[in-house]
């Protein structure tokens, strides 16, 4: 293998970008530094020694006395007695991220904040790679992770990094408490951080929510009532903006209807309480409409822990409480808004402006200790149950013995290969000069992009750890062909410059086949960064063309990395770009998944898990409408599948294999649906247009879908099953939406059969203008690929 690396040191590129752009490239990582200097950092472990935890009786046996350290008591009767214990300042110590220390009852500090989006993450204070634990498997960011519609992959994720953070915390080096994951509907293609999240679908989301909370949170003895780690569903509610155009997620009032909130916004939480178990739920910076989610008791107390029964605790984004304050005014005081925040429920505070002024807010009569008790009562009920004050945690029989061996295993760093796989879309394959590549006729490659050689870890994400290791996709690919000739094009993924269009034709037009790597960045779409244009960035277009034009005919495969879809037109319509992969931000691994997808080791499964507008939308809508439903006198055009009627680029769903798949239905289905209402229903005298989805209406509603889905190829692959509901038009419902999703290995020529169970209630309602949950009356249709069924409901 010859591997042939062409600098751009010596071509015509322009300077290095100003000091202002270089500002904007490191922006989200100012936010992080600023973030980690402000708090008062709690001791942590070197990594060499066990963390600290409470209840040591072996070196401190008068502790035997203390009820909260008995294990053998349930949990309520040994938080009571905890509390009880307690003074009024050592109470509020542990309603802040970094909790203080009791000494006098073996407590010691403890740092709740710990991420694990995709992987032990450094973001927050709880982690720390150094000593023997240097670094944690860091698997695709999660909307390329959702991209594969795999409850089993995102499970199996799940599970994979739970054990790595028990066995950090085992050396010292992590947390039990990780505020992952992000659930937020990702509503516009501009936000920074929608590629944290599994995208646009309500139920997509919800779903991968679920499964991500039960695989970090469930113990492999089966007991309920512990945790192997904590989870946290964030960030509660409505929250999608972080800067765009002078708005800024710190201020920005989002106004949403009751419709839209809880149609679209608030079910992700809502299966993560109700269904996951979720250990806790994080309120956001924002306002909806006009109240501070941090301080808003109908949302925290009311519907949180109220409606859904929240079994954890309530922690805020950083920062959130003195936001409220210091840059919304929504309080006259200081004293005011700690008051504010932990009277609607909020249980702890990442910062430490709670700690600051809680005394001064309970001293002034605006907040009581039965409020304070509540909160910290929560908190370590939490920490209970993840054996905080069990002892030393090398004792746990399950995980005691976790350390060093079981972080980065071979296991964990194919799994983190096969997710990449399996999320990787293809968009495009031009059969006449299709993928995959053949390694073995192939004898000389042009890759050429800023994303080919990337050695900053873009490739990962944002919160993301320190990588086992990191194939970037010229190393994948240098793997498996003889030559290999690289060119970066563009000094960086901003291409602001005009790129070295020369050398980059040069290398495209002596090569068998030429592959470039465009897309985004951190510093294009980030925390604390939403996107203006969803253009490629600056030169890229025209380096693309370019390169296109020499190709004389070879294969030329455009590989697109970002994290919100593209305006590719172009290059969708360009007769001489043969194909196009969508891979997101696909992890340590992602340079040997995009390799495996090109030379065909792997069929490409994933499908996008959001729409891909056009630039005309960034043109036309602005990003502080939250609305979701189009209106045609306004010309707004809705948003996400379930409601826009505009052009798109790319479909929510869309992608190709390298085989051919076929449905069928086994047998007939119902072709109405009757529900049975009591006995004087008013609908049973008048014509409704819906009716309320409980009660004995919904007893008998659940019909099954067999379907048969065959691999008509010659290649094995994996295919995912969409069943969306096309409802009646009442209550201003949505085009269409997902009811379910179900993916399937086939080998060439195989056939299975699938079962779908469709609920009407649950599956085929929609919520109303008053934000209730109807099944509405009349004709629906399930939609199966190109497969459809009419059905009626009625009474």
């Amino acid at each position: 293998m010859q591997l042939h690396l062409i600098s751009c040191k010596n071509s015509t590129m322009a300077a290095p970008p100003k000091p202002i752009k270089l500002l904007m490239i490191y922006f989200p990582v100012l936010i992080q530094l600023i973030f980690l200097s402000y708090y008062p950092r709690p001791v942590l472990s070197d990594g060499n020694t066990p963390p600290p935890f409470a209840c040591d009786v072996t070196n401190n046996p008068g502790l035997k006395s203390f009820n909260f350290c008995n294990s053998s008591l349930d949990i309520e009767t040994r938080v009571a007695d905890l509390v009880n214990k307690l003074t009024l300042k050592e109470k509020i110590g542990w309603v802040i991220s970094g909790a203080q220390g009791v000494p006098r009852l073996g407590i010691p500090n403890y740092e709740w904040w710990s991420e694990a989006l995709h992987g032990v993450s450094n973001t927050g204070r709880g982690v720390k790679f150094s000593g023997p634990i240097p670094a944690a498997t860091s698997f695709p960011q999660v909307i390329l992770t959702a991209a594969s519609f795999n409850l089993s992959l995102f499970q199996a994720i799940g599970k994979a990094v739970s054990t790595e953070a028990r066995a950090m915390h085992n050396v010292g080096a992590a947390g039990l408490t990780f505020w992952s994951p992000n659930v937020n509907i990702f509503r516009d293609p501009r936000w920074g951080r929608g590629q944290e999240t599994p995208g646009e679908d309500p139920l997509l989301s919800a779903q991968y929510g679920v499964a991500y909370v039960r695989a970090l949170q469930q113990r492999d003895d089966g007991d309920s009532t512990r945790l192997k780690v904590a989870a946290c569903c964030k960030h509660y509610t409505a929250y999608d903006l972080d800067h765009w155009k002078g708005f800024d997620r710190f201020t920005f009032d989002a106004q949403v209807s009751q419709q839209d909130l809880d149609d679209t916004y608030q079910p992700p939480f809502k299966s993560c309480v109700v269904d996951g178990n979720v250990a806790s739920v994080m309120c956001s910076y924002n306002q909806v409409n006009g109240k501070p989610t941090c301080g808003n008791p109908e949302l925290l107390n009311g519907v949180i822990r109220g409606q859904w029964k929240l079994n954890g605790y309530i922690v805020s984004d950083c920062d959130s409480v003195q936001v409220l304050f210091d840059d919304q005014h929504y309080t006259k005081t200081p004293e005011e808004a700690a008051a504010l925040a932990v009277n609607s429920g909020l249980d702890l505070d990442c910062g430490s402006f709670l700690i600051q002024h809680v005394e001064a807010a309970s001293n002034l009569g605006l907040i009581n200790e039965t409020s304070i008790n509540r909160a910290i009562s929560n908190n370590f009920a939490t920490m209970m149950r993840l054996g905080f004050f069990d002892g030393n945690p090398k004792q746990d029989h399950l995980y005691g013995n976790l350390g060093p061996k079981d972080v980065c295993t071979d296991e964990n760093r194919h799994l983190a290969r096969e997710a990449a796989r399996q999320g990787i879309v293809l968009l495009k394959n031009d059969l006449r000069n299709s993928l995959p590549l053949s390694p073995s006729s192939l004898k000389s490659l042009a890759v050429i992009g800023p994303n080919a050689n990337d050695t900053t870890f873009n490739m990962i994400g944002n919160y993301a750890g320190v990588p086992c290791g990191y194939t970037t996709p010229l190393k994948g690919l240098a793997a498996l062909v003889p030559t290999v000739v690289y060119h970066p094009g563009c000094s960086n993924v901003a291409c602001e410059e005009i790129p070295d269009i020369k050398q980059a034709r040069e290398i495209a037009s002596s090569a068998d086949a030429i592959v470039l790597f465009m897309g985004s960045s951190q510093s294009i779409e980030a925390e604390g960064l939403d996107r203006v244009n969803i253009t490629l960035p600056g030169q890229q277009e025209y380096l693309i063309t370019q390169v296109a034009e020499s190709s004389n005919g070879r294969p030329l495969i455009l590989v697109v990395m970002s994290g919100g879809g593209m305006d590719i037109q172009f290059a969708q319509q360009h007769p001489n770009i043969s194909a196009i992969l969508w891979a997101g931000f696909p992890g340590e691994a992602g340079g040997a998944a995009i390799a495996d997808i090109i030379f065909g080791f792997h069929n490409p499964s994933g499908l996008l898990p959001m729409t891909w507008y056009p630039q005309s939308y960034s043109e036309k809508v602005n990003m502080t409408d939250m609305n979701m439903r189009p209106n045609s006198k306004s010309g707004y055009p809705g948003r996400t599948y379930r409601f826009y009627t505009g052009p798109t680029i790319y479909p929510f769903g869309h992608g190709l294999s390298y085989s051919g798949f076929k449905h069928r239905l086994v047998e007939s289905l119902p072709t109405v649906m009757l529900l049975d209402i009591e006995e004087g229903h008013p609908c049973r005298s008048s014509g409704c247009k819906s009716i309320e989805a409980v009660g004995s209406a919904c007893k008998n509603s659940v019909f099954a879908v067999p379907l048969a889905v065959e691999n008509l190829g010659d290649l094995e692959g994996s295919h995912t099953v969409l069943v969306f509901s096309r409802p009646p038009r009442v209550h201003n419902a949505p085009r269409k939406q997902l009811v379910g999703f179900q993916k399937v290995n086939l080998r060439p020529k195989e056939e299975e059969v699938l079962v779908f169970d469709i609920d009407v209630c649950r599956d085929l309602s929609v919520v109303d203008e008053l934000g209730s949950r109807k099944v509405a009356l009349g004709k629906h249709v399930l939609l199966v690929g190109s497969l459809k069924h009419y059905f009626y409901v009625t009474v």
